[in-house]
């Protein structure tokens, strides 16, 4: 589908564009009339990705943890734009490393920190020429378990509340050059990465030595079980997409969106209640 303003809203770069949030974003950004270049990390999801658009996506191959492959993107993208830059980045690539955190590999806990933090800061400082040539925005996808975090994603969350502290300190260190920097908040959102997380944690705790299971084998199944009850009564993506949008397009962007009725509830939890009360109803809600 073309609109009337085909391509002339400016350009965005999204990361992790294949699937979920930042594959509905593209395509909605895309209808709106940008141009859109969207991080894969292989041709099949770029592929799928142009065939479900209007023409004008853009494919990048693009591993946020590969620093090499984060330069020729942003060498890829500046010579498409040219002097124009880009009109927004949207940090979307993440993934969820879940386990008690006694036996978590340390590997683990390193990769979930490349991706979800050390991944995003290398995307920003390679675009933010582009960025600011184009006088853009940063939209970085945070979560509410950067707020409030449940057992046995601590890694997960310690990344996201890594991320928020990032761009509260970046929205200051940009305002010289008029670069709006938005965090999104989003709740549970019905995306692949609920699934992905309960495989991944079930493939690592495989590998967890007897004790870990004598001692936590009970409350890792019952967290696992909760994280696919959350999985299959999230909302759906479009109301993140929404909140990106705003925050590419409105006059004046939020620092922070909210997304999502779950997302609000904990907010107002951590802010009214004494921290082990709050431990107990997260206890309680996941069958502890």
């Amino acid at each position: 589908m073309t609109t009337e303003n085909d391509g002339k809203r400016g350009a965005v770069v999204i990361t992790g564009a294949s699937t979920g949030i930042g594959r509905a974003c593209a395509l909605e950004l895309d209808r709106l009339g940008f141009r859109v270049f969207a991080g894969v990390r292989n041709d099949t999801d770029g592929i799928g990705l142009k065939d479900a658009s209007s023409g004008r996506i853009l494919p990048v191959m693009l591993d946020v943890t590969d620093y090499g492959s984060i330069s020729a993107a942003a060498g890829t993208v500046a010579q498409a734009v040219g002097d124009g830059g880009i009109k927004g980045l949207v940090n979307n690539a993440g993934i969820v490393v879940g386990g008690p955190f006694e036996f978590l590999p340390l590997d683990a806990i390193r990769r979930q920190f490349e991706v979800n933090f050390f991944g995003q800061i290398a995307v920003t400082r390679a675009f933010l020429p582009l960025l600011r040539k184009g006088h853009g925005r940063i939209v970085n996808m945070g979560s509410i378990s950067g707020r409030v975090v449940t057992p046995f994603v601590g890694p997960y969350g310690a990344s996201k509340h890594a991320l928020e502290a990032l761009s509260d300190a970046l929205r200051v260190e940009l305002l010289p050059w008029g670069i709006e920097v938005s965090l999104i908040e989003p709740g549970s959102i019905a995306t692949p990465i609920w699934k992905k997380s309960v495989s991944s944690a079930a493939a690592t705790a495989a590998a967890y030595p007897d004790k870990a299971q004598e001692l936590y084998g009970d409350a890792m199944r019952a967290v696992q079980a909760a994280a696919l009850r959350k999985g299959e009564e999230a909302i759906p993506a479009s109301r993140v997409v929404q909140a990106v949008v705003h925050a590419l397009t409105a006059a004046r962007p939020k620092t922070r969106y909210l997304v999502g009725r779950g997302a609000h509830i904990q907010a107002l939890l951590k802010k009214i209640l004494p921290d082990r009360l709050l431990d107990r109803l997260i206890m309680k809600q996941l069958g502890l």
